[in-house]
């Protein structure tokens, strides 16, 4: 494969983005939400095959020196991303064409000019263009999290505005301090300067810092639980599984490019990991929306992520990424499976909804095994990627090992008695009498009696099917994905082929 296809995985949604503004048809402009992240899913599945034998392909921009220019690289770990995301991605705009909400105006522009910067973020090799694919994936979300346009998304807008615009501040300095210590922001050149100190240190750990907050872990995530579950279900499902998702990646990217093993002050990323699964577990008790809860459960899966680079081993991050995959699969199919939800009933409050069970039987078997899946129980992928961190974290053989197994442990407790009180408040309990049509999204319509019609229709129960049965599925079939999370690990602990590839072209 000619390494220049890269550029076509950036391209594709950039020229879709413009396509869609230029031509207002809504067809035309499904045709482009859909096929855009499905080019690039099916592009990546190709990238995982050619990595089985190339195991990393780089082209420089221009022709440039190799190390001046600005270079995108693809490794198997890229690969597999490009293919999450992607995922992820299509699967949340099915569900958004079929509530509607693509009909909103240049709503598919703004999801493609996003998925262009999580597509460019993920396969640059370089900082500063890792730093402006970055601000083309959120400002597009600026406008997404208020697509509504109601006065209660907007002040949430404005919230996320502000800490994601100072978190890129801090990100842009960082990236400059990096330059300023080393002469390069090449993370292959970065890659071939030993265990950075004094000055460089620094700045590496200022672009850390920035991306931890981006990745919405604690004790920065309240920027995250409050902003997220105040979209609708389909734009959470969508931010979920790539904005934070992005900051994760390059955090296991650099920090694995730059350090060999722990940094000096590894101790900081392990309390950092522990207090995510704790707070984030922990929280959801005190929440009175479903995907309140949901939204500190993201928290609490960042947190088990960051536990493959707080051990930084081979087992580590393997089960690190294929945590990743389980996590970003099962809190889509979650928050699509209470999107349909919300859609039929018009509330996600534990105060309005009672006895569902009896009502959408095929919603509950899926919610109940996406909730599974969050707390690691069979028959989910849930069980293995917690199975792999205890295994990694173990084998560490240290009083920090035990530590990060005690957190999973009792992270995994606490999650069990919030999302029983999530399953018993919504889905248990006597049938319900009354409900507020999804047109009352403020809350203030007057509840109606329920009647047998009202249910929800199959089409909004197709997204989150398709992501817990992902979930089983990789519970019955773990070895691919655990031959692809291994060659991941693998790429991400010995650097020799991709400095070859980008550098020694």
């Amino acid at each position: 494969m000619n390494p220049a296809f890269l550029l076509l995985l950036i391209a594709v949604p950039l020229l879709a983005s413009a396509l869609s503004v230029l031509i207002t048809s809504r067809t035309f402009d499904r045709i482009l939400l859909l096929g855009a992240p499905s080019f690039v899913g099916l592009s990546g599945v190709g990238l995982l095959i050619l990595h089985e034998r190339t195991p990393v392909i780089a082209h420089s921009v221009g022709g440039y020196v190799p190390g001046l220019a600005i270079p995108f690289v693809s490794d198997t770990f890229t690969a597999l991303m490009l293919v999450l995301t992607s995922l992820t991605a299509l699967i949340s705009c099915i569900f958004l064409v079929s509530t509607g909400e693509d009909q909103y105006r240049f709503v598919p522009a703004l999801i493609l000019m996003m998925l262009t910067g999580v597509y460019g973020a993920l396969l640059t090799g370089d900082l500063f263009n890792f730093f402006v694919f970055v601000e083309v994936m959120v400002l597009p979300a600026y406008a997404l999290v208020a697509v509504t346009g109601t006065w209660r998304r907007l002040g949430v807008g404005r919230m996320y505005v502000m800490v994601n615009l100072l978190t890129s501040t801090i990100l842009l300095i960082g990236v400059g301090f990096v330059y300023g210590a080393f002469g390069s922001v090449n993370i292959a050149v970065l890659t071939t300067l030993g265990t950075p100190t004094g000055q460089g240190a620094l700045a590496l750990g200022v672009v850390l810092f920035a991306l931890t907050i981006k990745a919405g872990v604690a004790p920065f995530h309240g920027w995250l639980v409050r902003s997220y579950p105040n979209t609708s279900a389909g734009m959470m499902s969508l931010f979920s599984g790539l904005h934070s998702k992005v900051a994760i990646y390059a955090l296991y990217r650099i920090y694995t490019a730059v350090y060999g093993q722990p940094a000096p002050w590894a101790t900081v990323i392990v309390i950092i990991a522990i207090a995510s699964i704790i707070i984030g577990s922990l929280s959801g008790l005190g929440r009175n929306r479903v995907r309140d809860v949901l939204a500190f459960q993201m928290t609490a899966g960042v947190g088990h992520i960051l536990l493959g680079i707080a051990v930084l081993s081979a087992a580590a991050l393997g089960a690190g990424a294929f945590y990743t995959v389980h996590h970003m699969i099962t809190m889509s199919g979650l928050l699509l499976v209470m999107g349909a939800v919300e859609q039929t009933y018009g509330t996600g409050s534990f105060k309005k909804l009672s006895g569902l069970a009896s009502r959408e039987r095929w919603a509950s078997v899926l919610m109940i095994l996406g909730l599974f899946s969050l707390i690691g129980l069979p028959p989910t992928s849930g069980l293995w990627g917690k199975i792999g961190l205890i295994t990694a974290a173990t084998a560490a053989r240290s009083s920090v090992g035990w530590w990060l197994v005690g957190a999973i442990v009792l992270g995994a407790i606490i999650s069990l008695i919030a999302l029983q009180r999530t399953w018993r408040n919504t889905f248990w309990g006597p049938p319900m009498q009354t409900y507020r049509p999804d047109s009352a999204e403020t809350g203030r319509a007057p509840a109606v009696p329920i009647t047998r019609s009202v249910r929800i229709p199959r089409r909004l129960l197709v997204p989150g099917t398709i992501m817990i049965a992902l979930s089983v599925a990789l519970f019955v079939f773990p070895e691919p994905l655990l031959e692809i999370t291994h060659r991941a690990a693998m790429g991400l602990l010995d650097h020799t082929a991709y400095v070859e590839a980008v550098i020694a072209q």
